[in-house]
This record gives C-alpha cells, sequence and structure tokens, in this order.
C-alpha cells in the first residue's frame, strides 16, 4: 500500500542534509508540502528546489532551534504560507562533543543538550496549537540507539542522555496529547549514511574505550554497511500517515540490529 500524505503540511526541522532532507524529499514525493527549518539557507534553498524540480511543494525557514522566538517565528511562517500544520518532525541535532566526563565542559554539555533536547522541546511546544486546530496531528522525534539501547560509545555521555530525553518526551507527550488526537513517535536511528559523524568533536577517548570484538560487522543486516537516510525516511512517513493512526508513544528502532549487540 502507497503512503499518502496529500493535503497534508509538515514541518522537518534539520531538514537540509543527512536524515532531515531524506524524510523532506520523501515526504513530498508521498504529496505532502513540506516546510523544511535549518539554520543554512543554501542548503535549505537546494532542497526546496529539488523537491519542487520534482513536482512537489516545498519551503523553507530560517531558525536555530535553540532560539524560541527563531522557532515560533518559522512555525507561525509556515501556517501562514501553507494555511495550516499537520505533522512536525523534530529532527535537528547534533552529536555535540564526545569527551570523558571530566574533560567535557559545561559548555560543551550544555549545548548537547540545548540542540537535541531543548530544541525538540521548543519545536513542539510551538507547533502543538497549530496541530490541535486541525483537530488530529503526528510528531515525529528522531532520537538514537545511544540512550535508549546503546551504551557503549565511550565519550558520548551528554549525545545518549539528550536522545534519552527525547525517548522519554515522546512518551510522556504521547500520553499529554492523545486527547486531542496528536500521536507523538519516536524513531532510534543506528550509523546511517549522513555529514553528522564528520562534525563529532572527539577528544581523548582511547582513556575510556572499552575493547569490543563485533561478529562480523557491528550492524548485523549488512556486514556493517550504514543504513541510508532514505530508510528512515520512509518509517517517518508511514509514522506520519493514517497507516498508523492508531500507533503512538511507540519507539522504533532503524539500525540493522546494531543495538542488539552493541
Amino acid at each position: 500500500m502507497n503512503i499518502d500524505l496529500s493535503e497534508q503540511v509538515i514541518l522537518v526541522t534539520g531538514g537540509s542534509s543527512g536524515i532531515g532532507k531524506g524524510i523532506a524529499v520523501h515526504a513530498a514525493k508521498c504529496g505532502a508540502t513540506v516546510a523544511i527549518v535549518s539554520r543554512d539557507e543554501p542548503d535549505m534553498r537546494a532542497v526546496v528546489d529539488a523537491i519542487e524540480a520534482d513536482g512537489g511543494t516545498a519551503s523553507w525557514a530560517h531558525a536555530d532551534v535553540t532560539d524560541s522566538d527563531a522557532v515560533k517565528a518559522a512555525v507561525e511562517k509556515t501556517v501562514q504560507r501553507h494555511g495550516h500544520l499537520d505533522a512536525v518532525v523534530a529532527n535537528a541535532g547534533t552529536n555535540g562533543t564526545w569527551a570523558p566526563i571530566d574533560e567535557m565542559t559545561p559548555d560543551e554539555w550544555r549545548k548537547t543538550i540545548d540542540v537535541n533536547l531543548t530544541g525538540t522541546y521548543l519545536t513542539i511546544h510551538h507547533s502543538v496549537a497549530h496541530l490541535r486546530k486541525r483537530g488530529r496531528g503526528s510528531i515525529v522525534i528522531m532520537s538514537s540507539i545511544n540512550g535508549t539501547r546503546t551504551f557503549s560509545n565511550e565519550g558520548a555521555s551528554a549525545y545518549a542522555s539528550s536522545k534519552a530525553g527525547q525517548f522519554a518526551l515522546a512518551q510522556m507527550l504521547a500520553l499529554e496529547l492523545a486527547p486531542s488526537k496528536i500521536r507523538v513517535n519516536v524513531i532510534c536511528p543506528g550509523s546511517i549514511q549522513s555529514e553528522i559523524h564528520d562534525k563529532t568533536n572527539r577528544g581523548n577517548l582511547e582513556k575510556i574505550e572499552t575493547p569490543i570484538e563485533y561478529p562480523e560487522g557491528d550492524i548485523p543486516l549488512t556486514g556493517g554497511e550504514f543504513g541510508s537516510p532514505e530508510q528512515v525516511a520512509n518509517a517517518a512517513a508511514f509514522l506520519m500517515s493514517d497507516l498508523s493512526s492508531h500507533i503512538t508513544g511507540t519507539p522504533i528502532w532503524i539500525d540493522g540490529g546494531q543495538s542488539l549487540i552493541v
């Protein structure tokens, strides 16, 4: 059965690259009008141009997800431009700094938590009223296997904590928003092809490394090959569609079995 997102307006934070870009492009192919929110204007423009060249409808709005006023303005700009809001993908995130806890600075800790967890809160906080006006809605939170199933990435304490927080937030809000017919689910990707890996700040991790020998690669389903943004996008589209109308508060791990062994 094909996923139908026609007549839906979907907002995707961090939609200018990686998983967010994959979700934005796929949602548009499913018929949705897509609004991308990011800090990277050239990349946003490129994604919007690609969607429109393929016959889809898209727009962009500049915002840092840690800035409440900017997020609010981006959400309101989306609603003014497209008339309503039906679904939100809280995807913007950072790997931040991975370091021993006694070497990680408070500013490094705070930056990761602010982007990943507070940014998710602000995105939802400013979107919920618009979803309620539609009488229903879907929120998809992009968490990770880290902090939900996997705890063996040494030095990723801030990142894992932020992702565990997103996981808990999704389940709390699934109950809180159920009377408003707003569903909240969480996707927990493993290793996915994305630029985010190159932006991770790593320091002195060899001091706290736990030696691990993986059986035939650390992603059993693929022999170690990373997943693709499109595979995550397929799940996100499903969670925003009527095919998942009775699903809320549910995590989906997209990792090829990676989190079962690491």
